[in-house]
């Protein structure tokens, strides 16, 4: 009986402390390997909020300059509801949004919501294309294998 509880404990011990020896040690840690040739993500914006959208720009430019993906990756960015206000003529994001694209963004907008909320396309930056909805694309674009990223 004694051997049993001896074992048990044995193996109580083993389960507990390989966990821990299987762990990272967080100094040694530098994120994950970017083994892929190519990366694609697609960002998504149905919030009007400025921090949200300062935010979800900071997001991408930081995806792109990422050292482990950078000249390897493609990203979209989509707006729907109240995200159109990105592409707002008078938004004052045209210069983060044209350095975005320049460094290879697509600038998506949605145009369920130009329908609907009866948007005239005139008040929206040039430098933006449309789609059909922007559910669809994020459907569409994740099965195609694309991350998709809501700030």
């Amino acid at each position: 009986m004694q051997k049993l509880f001896r074992s048990l404990f044995l193996f109580s011990l083993i389960l507990l402390v390989k966990p821990v020896l299987a762990q990272t040690d967080p100094a040694q840690f530098k994120g994950a390997e970017a083994t892929l040739k190519h990366y694609k993500a697609l960002y998504y914006l149905n919030d009007a909020n400025p921090d949200k959208i300062k935010g979800t720009l900071r997001n991408i430019n930081n995806a792109l300059e990422d050292e482990r993906i950078k000249g390897k990756v493609e990203i979209e960015l989509v707006a729907f509801g109240a995200g159109f206000t990105v592409y707002e003529k008078t938004s004052g994001y045209e210069e983060t949004l044209t350095m975005l694209q320049k460094k290879g963004v697509i600038l998506a907008q949605c145009m369920n919501t130009i329908r609907e909320r009866k948007i005239d396309t005139a008040t929206l930056l040039p430098i933006i294309s449309y789609v059909p909805s922007g559910n669809g694309e994020i459907i569409i674009r994740q099965q195609q294998g694309w991350a998709t990223i809501h700030p």
